[in-house]
């Protein structure tokens, strides 16, 4: 996962309620077993309507998307969170989330900001021409109009965030500490230890009497 210390740059001006991740990415995209290419089914429906925002491309690539509130509810498909990742999306803005779904951009390294309906409403208005800056080092939300609106972010998520660590990551990070824990399971309880024989032999012998 890569580090996240701040997005900025255009941001689909969108502010629609209630997206579930159905709409986010349709049931029949959920076959594929790679994150590679689902952002082509990210929000399908909603590209089949014609001047959608989506293809518009003023906002192509946009690595910000402002939406409405209860973002991410329905399903807890995980696709939702890999289909924005795939089309590029780095930070979400809107009201409130599914927690499900704000834990799954979390750990793909997309940032959910919530902020009051009111500054959503703001950012809306102005991405349609300006960018927007998130930005994790000072918990903000900025544009070129001054404009200035501050989130909360869990401590241990924002540093995660920060540091592109996902689960597999901090396990990875704790490697040393695990190495040595299982050294001295090893040496001083030998009978429950990985280079135990005794697991092999309680497992070959299974079901004998």
């Amino acid at each position: 996962m890569q580090p996240v210390t701040s997005v900025s740059g255009t941001a689909y001006p969108w502010g629609a309620k209630n997206i579930d991740t159905d709409i986010i990415i349709p049931a029949h995209w959920l076959k594929t077993i790679t994150r590679v290419g689902l952002g082509r089914g990210a929000f399908e429906t909603v590209r089949a309507q014609a001047g959608n925002v989506f293809d518009d491309p003023r906002y192509a690539g946009a690595p910000i998307l402002i939406a409405g509130d209860n973002f991410g509810c329905g399903s807890s498909r995980e696709h939702a969170a890999w289909a924005l990742a795939d089309m590029g999306v780095r930070a979400v803005i809107a009201p409130s989330f599914s927690d499900i779904f704000s834990g799954n951009a979390f750990k793909n390294g997309i940032v959910p900001v919530v902020l009051p309906q009111e500054a959503v409403d703001r950012l809306v208005e102005v991405a349609k021409d300006q960018p927007v800056t998130v930005d994790l080092e000072t918990m903000t939300v900025t544009t070129p109009y001054q404009d200035r609106f501050t989130f909360e972010l869990d401590p241990f998520r924002r540093q995660c965030l920060m540091q592109g660590l996902d689960e597999i990551g901090l396990t990875m990070a704790k490697d040393t500490a695990i190495s040595k824990f299982e050294g001295a399971v090893d040496e001083h309880r030998p009978w429950i230890g990985s280079r135990s024989g005794y697991a092999s032999i309680a497992v070959n012998g299974a079901g004998r009497t």
